[in-house]
């Protein structure tokens, strides 16, 4: 059975040998401290559920303050020449979009045509992360297919990964952290002070305040945290639950779903989120780092507000 263990696996691998080229890339300053950060993450994915609660923490914090002094900074990558990139995408044209293409459709196929496949009465895919895997696999046939297409080593495709994984420096670890952040918060009764608070300064005997409240809340807290997973079981714990479904009846599938699209339009807005907000600004080269958030916010504010009209109606069905 192809397990998401297996995935991780490769990842930690790719995060490894990150680590290995930013160690050897002498034209690093931080190359130690640069490869030091990459292999403990690398380490978190490869070790995974072996390594105990207290040291995964650790490990956690360790990273935090390596990218916090700034110890965390690009290498020279060993890419292409520019003007072999440029001729090998005009002789390629469209058929560079293959294995890009082929990442959504290999998902598409494993979820629905593969998924009661069994080999030996057991199932060819993890059922209980049939999407994730089937995305995995999709991510291994494009990585053959772009090989294949462009003529590359797959070790040039390592090296290309490294160049981007540099580019976007730490801000690709901020998802997980932020992820592990929002569970936190909910363990240590954020939700509840949340909801002593609504209850105690706003009206909540409006049903109308309430959804308001619930909407906002997940955007600000996704503001705050960069993530809306992470924001959810807070708000959700705080004013979804107790209050919208406790006291208004409301549909709780209804409720998380509008939330969940509340808490996107505070992703369109905080530069928290920066593996959507920064990183493009910075792989674009734009002068304004900020200026993928200022893009968004006409369209995040009035969604925001439409999300709200949408919970008040629809929160009994």
């Amino acid at each position: 059975m192809i397990s998401l263990d297996f995935f991780y696996v490769l990842v930690g691998l790719l995060f490894a040998a990150t680590a290995v080229m930013n160690l050897r890339d002498r034209s690093n300053p931080r190359r130690f401290s640069t490869a030091l950060f990459w292999g403990l993450y690398a380490l978190v994915y490869l070790a995974g559920e072996r390594l105990p609660p207290l040291v995964a923490g650790l490990l956690m914090v360790a990273m935090a303050l390596i990218a916090g002094f700034k110890l965390v900074q690009p290498g020279r990558a060993q890419a292409l020449p520019e003007d072999v990139r440029r001729a090998s995408a005009a002789r390629l044209g469209h058929r560079l979009l293959v294995p890009a293409l082929a990442i959504p459709v290999v998902t598409m196929i494993g979820s629905t045509l593969l998924k009661d496949v069994r080999i030996d009465v057991r199932p060819l895919l993890d059922p209980k992360n049939l999407t994730l895997v089937s995305m995995g696999c999709g991510a291994i046939a494009a990585f053959a297919l772009a090989c294949r297409v462009t003529r590359s080593t797959p070790l040039q495709g390592v090296r290309e990964a490294r160049r981007l994984v540099d580019a976007m420096g730490w801000a690709v670890v901020l998802p997980h952290m932020l992820a592990v952040l929002g569970l936190l918060f909910a363990e240590a009764g954020v939700g509840k002070a949340v909801a002593h608070l609504v209850t105690a300064y706003l009206p909540m005997d409006s049903r109308l305040v309430a959804c308001a409240a619930f909407c906002a809340g997940m955007a600000l807290f996704t503001v705050v945290m960069g993530n809306g997973f992470a924001a959810f079981p807070v708000i959700a714990g705080g004013i979804g639950i107790p209050v919208l479904v406790g006291v208004y009846h409301a549909n709780p599938a209804v409720m998380a779903a509008i939330g969940m699209f509340s808490a996107y339009c505070g992703t369109l807005m905080t530069p928290m989120a920066a593996n959507f907000n920064v990183v493009p600004a910075a792989l674009l080269e734009l002068p304004d780092k900020n200026a993928v958030i200022k893009a968004q916010l006409p369209t995040a504010l009035p969604l925001l507000g439409v999300n709200i009209v949408l919970l008040y109606y629809l929160m009994y069905q």
